[in-house]
């Protein structure tokens, strides 16, 4: 097995500016932490470009993943882990390609969505309510450690595109644009939305209006409380949901 202790290696160093944006465009490569979702990452037939290992982790990891890893010391895997508590863990992956807009299907468009957690966790419902297409437009870096994280590996279940909104207008085909507002539109379960592509805009400003008037349907969820706003992510979560129930009678 091979093994690194010094925090001086070159992989190391390359490993360890991941963690930025322009260092993971630079390097087309991203990292995943965690076996969970590294294994969810490998169940999706992605193939990564190297595993780590630290040593308190050895042995539960050499019982569940079959690949080859590279053992490290325990300082050299807080240097590469973006996380606070380094899961002792972590694989290295190449960032795919631009997906063929003939994959689109059902699934969610990001609208300059911000906050990577939020990101992440409407990548999860996407792939839990059986939807396989993520949009992103002009949003968080879709590769980012905590937009994995908040995932939890389910991005490996996707097919990520990459557009502004005007090049989503062009390669969509049968997908109907749901926005999703905060207030004037339809309540989302007096209608299924099959093949439906829901927007989901900004954490501040939601989506942009003169997107709003390409949509082909405007819902807004009922808030009988006296709230302004939900989260972005947890409102489009609920409209995914909703969007996928059966109607009730």
């Amino acid at each position: 097995m091979k093994t690194i202790t010094s925090l001086q290696n070159p992989e190391i160093k390359d490993v360890a500016k991941l963690g930025d944006a322009k260092e993971r465009k630079k390097q087309k490569r991203f990292v995943v932490e965690g076996l969970r979702a590294l294994q969810t990452f490998l169940d999706a037939q992605w193939k990564p470009q190297a595993v780590y290992v630290a040593p308190d982790t050895q042995e539960v990891v050499e019982e569940s993943f079959d690949g080859a890893i590279t053992l490290v010391s325990t300082d050299v895997m807080e240097k590469i882990s973006q996380a606070t508590t380094p899961p002792g863990i972590l694989g290295v992956f190449a960032i795919p390609g631009q997906p063929s807009p003939n994959l689109l299907r059902s699934g969610i468009v990001l609208a300059q969505l911000a906050d990577p957690g939020n990101v992440g966790t409407l990548i999860r419902t996407c792939a839990a309510l059986g939807h396989t297409s993520v949009v992103s437009i002009d949003s968080v870096d879709i590769w980012s450690p905590k937009v994995v994280q908040a995932s939890g590996g389910t991005l490996a279940m996707m097919q990520v595109f990459h557009w502004s909104w005007d090049e989503l207008l062009k390669q969509r085909v049968s997908q109907d644009l749901v926005g999703l507002v905060a207030r004037g539109g339809s309540t989302p379960n007096k209608k299924l939305f099959k093949d439906a592509l829901i927007v989901v805009g900004s954490e501040a400003r939601g989506i942009p209006e003169a997107w709003q008037e390409q949509c082909d349907e405007l819902i807004t969820l009922p808030m009988p409380g006296n709230v302004e706003s939900l989260n972005a992510a947890v409102a489009g979560s609920i409209a995914m949901y909703l969007a996928w129930a059966p109607k009730s009678e």
